[in-house]
């Protein structure tokens, strides 16, 4: 796998996808990673390729295992506040996997640093390289203010924001967003429903 170093994004999405699979987060519908085939599925939502697993090949057990250990790392980097244990943590996850840099062209023709990976690494390996190089940019580019937890108070996820103003407050906005503005606003009209210190209730 070669990827683009400033591309850290990508990464840094694809590590807020793995935290936001487990049960921990996913109360309501439990673990997203049962099996070897919803590992590729997760892989595929991610646009994830993999030199690690070939293409039509689905992960081993122990593959899916090793992911899981990998979620776990990551989550842990993501809830630390020191933002050193992070960089080391991240550089940790990166120097497993790959060979070092290469100048290369990118998809437009131009030259770009890419991090490329060895040819001997288990698939957990390759993916952790990415999530570091992700968490890695992240941290030099934006800050470790971007590494979040989601803002519902009924969620457990967790995210690093790569949008350019950095105000996203939701693990998956699509969900907790939506889920948080429908309480809002069941909570404003409950309120608008209840009677003023002054009102009158009941009959004669």
């Amino acid at each position: 796998m070669k990827t683009v170093f400033s591309n850290y994004s990508f990464g840094a999405g694809v590590a807020t996808g793995l935290v936001n699979t487990s049960a921990l987060v996913r109360i309501g519908t439990g673990e997203v990673l049962t099996d070897p085939e919803a590992l590729t599925c997760f892989l595929e939502e991610h646009e994830v390729r993999l030199d690690a697993l070939p293409r039509g090949a689905l992960p081993a057990d122990r593959d899916l295992a090793e992911v899981l250990a990998l979620r776990t790392r990551t989550r842990v980097l993501l809830e630390s506040g020191d933002e050193d244990e992070v960089a080391e943590g991240a550089n940790e996850l990166t120097a497993r996997a790959l060979t070092g840099p290469a100048l290369l062209r990118d998809t437009e023709g131009k030259w770009a640093w890419h991090a490329a990976t060895g040819a001997r690494i288990s698939l957990a390996e390759e993916l952790g390289a990415l999530v570091g190089i992700g968490l890695l940019g992240v941290l030099h580019t934006l800050g470790h203010q971007r590494f979040r937890h989601c803002a519902s108070p009924v969620c457990a996820g967790m995210f690093v924001d790569t949008s350019k103003a950095g105000r996203r407050r939701y693990c998956m906005p699509g969900l907790c967003g939506n889920r948080q503005n429908v309480a809002n606003y069941r909570a404003r009209h409950q309120e608008e429903a209840q009677p003023g210190p002054g009102s009158v209730t009941g009959t004669r």
